[in-house]
């Protein structure tokens, strides 16, 4: 009888609630992640005879038409990185240590700005700066010839605009909550400001810029939308795996295969570089005396707060281009004379199933990622374990997958029996799921480093099971980590276009898509309604957040 009965705790023991989320989540993700993952390396060593080969490495790395998109790629990831430093870094100095005018509405355009799909930014900056572009023709009319926006430098400027925001938003973060006496005493020892912010500042933040470089980096390395929407023939590795894999002569999943390895081995290292980096040079304070805001003269503050409108509203000008243009009316590709709703009712009539896709499938989405993102950071928190470290490893992996080398991934894997997936609102979900998680993960696993374990203690030891204590009392209180997540992973969620493209099928199609081929199709004007209505959602989105946490929470 004792021994059936030590039986029965050493099964109850074993697959409690916790081990059933630990080892379940860990089977999902070897199914979901992992396979398709080793199925698209398998796939790049498998020639057309299924037989191993280097064949397809080997013409990448000797075929120039190739290994030029690999340069490509980096040259725009890292022009665009260091000019967004160049911005990021003095616009966030100016906002956290000078009493500029309309602080909160310079960072609410910053962070607009940054939720907005890169696609969107392209597609306006063809609208103003393009061929026939607004801009473009006023220029014209007094003898200026502006050149046009496609190919290297409109890449790198779309990139720019848009990235630049992580590192704003990072470095305004760290500005805030350095130290000052480290400053007061450089400054005592008779060191100038300049020499001060460069000696002291810079290198004390240098972690948290890093941060927010690497973010703009890897964001801009796995774009697809838009160098494929102005690129114009300047291809990068995103833009070739798509092409090679949806090629209308047949597409080669081996080939695009090796090339999604590479892209992925590319941005593993530049990844690994940060972390050395960052890792060598470490920094601790207190951050009991934040710095002073400095008061300026009336004639500076003026002429900064200006210089920082500038910024702001340059980086949030393709929101309004989309939304003004929108309502402009369309003859065909041609913008005509007045405004009307023809391009709405158009995209009501024709496109409704694309606006319904977007948001059954992200809030699906969404719910899924809100209920496990909880339940993984706790695992990864506070359930250590060698499974819980592995399980954190895989959840990080989709911030070095590209959306088209997953969704390639996704196709290779599941388009065949037992699990035939492919064109199905089933493997969007999963796709969304698995790339959107990590934001949710990682702002709850910061906030659940904050909770006192003792809280929890105390309720165990009152009676209350791990399971009932998780979810009336630590769930409660990873709220606002949660809900910070959250918002990140549901904006770029509706905004999803990479793996949305390599995706979709005729039933399936979202609103990204739509606004993809309907730019291609130069339907421009249903193309602005479209991108209209993502940016209404995503200011909807983020004006909800702001209120449901009354300014107290971060998005970033």
């Amino acid at each position: 009888m004792s021994t059936e009965n030590t039986s029965h705790r050493n099964f109850a023991k074993y697959f409690n609630f916790w081990n059933l989320v630990k080892y379940g989540s860990m089977l999902l993700l070897l199914v979901f992640l992992v396979y398709p993952f080793f199925s698209v390396i398998f796939h790049s060593f498998l020639g057309s005879d299924g037989k191993f080969t280097l064949k397809f490495y080997q013409v990448f790395f000797t075929k120039q038409y190739y290994y030029r998109t690999l340069w490509n790629s980096l040259a725009t990831s890292g022009v665009s990185t260091i000019l967004a430093i160049i911005i990021g870094v003095p616009l966030a100095y100016i906002t956290s240590r000078f009493n500029v005018y309309w602080k909160k509405c310079i960072n609410m355009l910053i962070i607009m700005s940054l939720m907005s799909p890169p696609f969107i930014g392209a597609y306006s900056w063809i609208m103003l700066l393009g061929r026939n572009g607004l801009f473009t023709n006023a220029f014209a009319k007094i003898g200026i010839i502006t050149p046009p926006i496609y190919g290297f430098g409109g890449i790198v400027l779309v990139f720019t605009l848009k990235f630049f925001p992580y590192v704003y938003l990072y470095v305004s973060g760290a500005m805030s909550s350095i130290d000052r006496s480290l400053e007061e005493a450089a400054e005592n020892l008779g060191s100038s400001k300049l020499r001060r912010t460069l000696t002291i500042t810079m290198p004390v933040i240098m972690p948290t810029l890093a941060a927010g470089a690497i973010m703009a980096f890897m964001s801009s390395l796995a774009d697809f939308g838009t160098p494929m929407l102005i690129g114009e023939g300047y291809k990068v590795l995103p833009v070739l795996v798509y092409e090679e894999y949806m090629s209308e002569m047949g597409g080669n999943a081996n080939m695009a295969g090796a090339l999604s390895v590479i892209i992925i081995c590319c941005s593993t290292a530049v990844l690994l570089i940060q972390k050395y980096v960052v890792a060598r040079k470490n920094y601790v304070m207190t951050a009991l005396r934040p710095p002073i805001v400095e008061e300026l003269s009336k004639g500076k503050r003026i002429l900064l707060t200006a210089l920082c409108m500038l910024v702001a509203g340059v980086a949030f000008l393709p929101q309004i281009v989309v939304i003004v243009t929108s309502f402009i009316k369309t003859n065909g590709p041609i913008f005509v004379q007045g405004f009307g709703l023809d391009s709405y009712e158009k995209i009501f009539y024709k496109l409704s199933k694309n606006i319904t896709n977007t948001f059954t499938f992200s809030i699906i989405a969404i719910i899924i990622i809100i209920i496990f993102g909880m339940l993984l950071s706790y695992l990864v928190v506070k359930k250590k374990s060698k499974i819980s470290s592995t399980l954190d490893l895989l959840l990080m992996f989709p911030y070095v997958i590209p959306g088209a080398v997953l969704g390639i991934s996704m196709l290779v894997a599941f388009n065949k029996p037992p699990l035939m997936l492919s064109g199905t609102a089933v493997i969007m979900i999963i796709a969304y799921v698995i790339r959107k998680m990590p934001y949710t993960i990682r702002s709850s696993s910061a906030l659940l480093y904050q909770i006192d374990p003792s809280i929890e203690e105390a309720s165990i030891n009152l009676g209350v099971s791990p399971m009932r204590t998780f979810f009336k009392i630590t769930a409660r209180m990873m709220a606002p980590g949660v809900l910070s997540g959250a918002i990140l992973s549901w904006i770029t969620t509706i905004n999803e276009l990479s793996s949305s493209i390599m995706l979709y099928s005729g039933k399936t199609a979202t609103i990204s898509v739509a606004i993809y081929t309907e730019v291609v199709r130069s339907s421009f004007g249903t193309a602005a309604a479209l991108a209209s209505i993502l940016t209404v959602a995503t200011i909807l989105s983020l004006l909800l957040f702001n209120w449901v946490s009354k300014g107290r929470v971060s998005v970033v």
